[in-house]
């Protein structure tokens, strides 16, 4: 985009306008905005600061070894933003150690991605040390929920220096640095942020996975959360030399068999209750019988939420020991993040989920009712 381009007469070159149309360089930036911007064309909010960026890069420049590491059952914007971090991390600082931690493994459906055969379980707690390592916390919207806060606590308690990069509103912000931007559709949109604010240049394999995020996070870019904001970051990861169209083949085109398979037995089991919700499960039964992993129920949430007129739509899941619960909306007066909350999840309004220990035990409800027909004919 050329800023002399009569087309688009409102943009300056301030640098909380340029934060929005990547990739820069600090030398594109000036002090001052050069637009008086309108109420219909605002001047985009920056919630990220420099001084937080700077601080976070000092702390990484320091480090010899960098960990990045997402949550369980990591889905596309936790895979795209640990690839994608670690990935910008080794280009800018090449004489750090960058490694990929998560304690599940990557879906098939991502292995596509830049360096998706690197990730690993973390290594033994011993082996962090707090003068050499920095982790960097992505998409885990608590400690919990990378499943290490019990076997590597000092992760979590100040002894390492961390940083966390997220977009989940409830973040108790438990790292050294904090970047954590509730409006963000999605944690590589704030890594986007965060690279524009230091001036590092993203290259076409970064540029790829943080896309990657960004698309799965909006389903498409078809989800509510699908700002202005989003399409601008979109169009600057395109520009970066992003594969927009392998992400799309990747994630959207293509299912296995055995996907399709368990879907079949989502939309099959789909009922519908009082209070007007689409719920479906699937048991631990229903995935061996179709050969499908645990990562591959991601995205027959949204054919349950396409069922007209319910006010939510919720997916049970046995994993493991453990019931997942996944949750959505459509609806401006349903916020699903709280009805998670009363099972001790979380997420945002519209797309939420929790875990319990336990499993699945089905309920047949059978109701006697009079007989119109029969009433009729006689």
């Amino acid at each position: 985009m050329h800023f002399n381009d009569p087309a688009t007469p409102m943009l300056c070159r301030c640098r909380r306008c340029l934060l929005h149309f990547l990739p820069f360089s600090l030398a594109d930036v000036s002090r001052d905005c050069r637009v008086i911007h309108s109420p219909l064309q605002p001047h985009p909010p920056m919630p990220l600061t420099k001084a937080d960026a700077d601080r976070a890069e000092e702390i990484l420049k320091g480090a010899r070894r960098i960990h990045c590491i997402c949550h369980r059952n990591p889905d596309g914007d936790a895979v795209g933003a640990m690839l994608g971090c670690g990935l910008l991390l080794e280009e800018r600082l090449p004489d750090a150690e960058i490694q990929f931690h998560c304690v599940d493994p990557v879906p098939v459906t991502f292995h596509f991605l830049p360096g998706s055969h690197r990730v690993s379980l973390p290594p033994p707690p011993e082996a962090f040390l707090p003068a050499e390592d920095v982790c960097v916390f992505v998409d885990a919207a608590e400690p919990k929920l990378t499943e290490l806060h019990m076997t590597h606590p000092q992760l979590f308690e100040g002894a390492i220096r961390s940083i966390v990069v997220d977009h989940h509103p409830g973040n108790p912000e438990y790292g050294t640095v904090n970047f954590v931007v509730p409006d963000a559709s999605s944690s590589c949109e704030v890594l986007v942020q965060l690279a524009a604010i230091l001036g590092w240049p993203l290259r076409p394999d970064v540029a790829t996975c943080l896309l990657t995020g960004v698309y799965t996070d909006t389903g498409g870019l078809l989800h509510s959360n699908t700002t202005s904001q989003v399409y601008r970051t979109v169009a600057g990861l395109l520009r970066a030399g992003a594969r927009g169209q392998e992400v799309v083949q990747a994630v959207f085109r293509t299912a296995s068999l055995s996907t399709l398979r368990l879907w079949g037995r989502v939309l099959e089991k789909i009922s519908l209750t009082e209070e007007g919700g689409a719920i479906s499960a699937v048991t631990e039964g229903d995935f061996r019988a179709t050969g499908a992993e645990y990562a591959a129920l991601t995205g027959a949430i949204d054919y349950v939420n396409a069922v007209p007129g319910m006010k939510f739509s919720l997916i049970l899941s046995e994993r493991g020991g453990k019931v997942k619960g996944s949750l959505r909306t459509l609806r401006e007066d349903v916020d699903v993040a709280k009805m998670a909350g009363k099972f001790h999840g979380g997420g945002h309004r519209k797309a939420a989920g929790f875990a319990l220990p336990g499993k699945l035990q089905p309920e047949v409800r059978w109701k006697v009712v009079e007989d119109v027909t029969k009433q009729e004919g006689s």
